[in-house]
């Protein structure tokens, strides 16, 4: 299973919030690329980097962020938060993500999100499945749908999408585990690769991840807050 640390940005600062809610802001570090120059040091290979700004505003703000971090590092980032454009997902790319994920997008348009895993195939393109009582979020979480999270993940996996991050917002940033019954559902009725995110507070909630089958999970206030340290992970790797 890949282990996925999480760099969340408002205002170019590394910040962390609770349930998605912006007015619960806690900055972390003011230097995103220190944060992660140090989880690479830490043998970390891979990061999710979310443009909360972005998710905010409906179009990519922080790309400089990506690219100073894909430039000085050897990280394989994650980017999300803001794509909803052809444009913006150029941007992205250029800028050096290596994956982009795409949530509000996949839920608001899906013949733009269907064109993007067309013209960047399903290594590149993520689907972001986070849901609030299994109604898939969108807009950095200030809107909910009516969609069932599991009928919108095979949806898109009858066009062959690959990869799902999926986080329960009731259980982002709470330390109170994940949401262990979704991902076991999710992993029952699709075949997806599925990366967990929203509420890992231990390693053995990681290794319980593995063992039920989860190809990666995101860690984030677990790291900054100490619950987890990156030595930990370290000797997890």
């Amino acid at each position: 299973m890949r282990i996925i640390p999480a760099i969340d940005i408002i205002d170019g600062k590394c910040v962390r919030l609770s349930k998605g809610d912006y007015s619960t802001k806690k900055i972390y570090n003011e230097n995103p690329l220190e944060v992660a120059k140090e989880m690479e040091d830490h043998g970390i290979q891979y990061l999710h980097l979310v443009d909360l700004d972005g998710a905010k505003s409906k179009h990519i703000v922080n790309y400089k962020i990506l690219e100073k971090i894909s430039q000085q590092t050897q990280l394989k980032i994650d980017f999300g938060g803001g794509l909803k454009s052809t444009e913006d997902l150029y941007i992205a790319f250029e800028s050096g993500a290596h994956q982009i994920t795409g949530g509000s997008i996949a839920a608001k348009n899906p013949q733009l999100f269907l064109q993007w895993i067309e013209l960047y195939g399903t290594e590149k393109i993520i689907l972001g499945a986070d849901c609030k009582n299994r109604q898939i979020s969108t807009n950095g979480w200030t809107d909910n749908l009516e969609i069932d999270i599991i009928n919108f993940i095979k949806y898109y996996e009858k066009s062959n999408i690959k990869y799902v991050i999926s986080t329960d917002i009731d259980k982002d940033g709470m330390m109170q585990g994940p949401s262990f019954e979704l991902y076991k559902e999710i992993l029952e009725k699709s075949q997806v690769n599925l990366i967990a995110s929203g509420g890992i507070s231990s390693i053995d909630d990681l290794k319980t991840l593995k063992k039920m089958g989860c190809e990666g999970a995101i860690i984030g206030k677990a790291i900054y807050e100490g619950f987890i340290t990156l030595k930990d992970l370290k000797e997890l790797c």
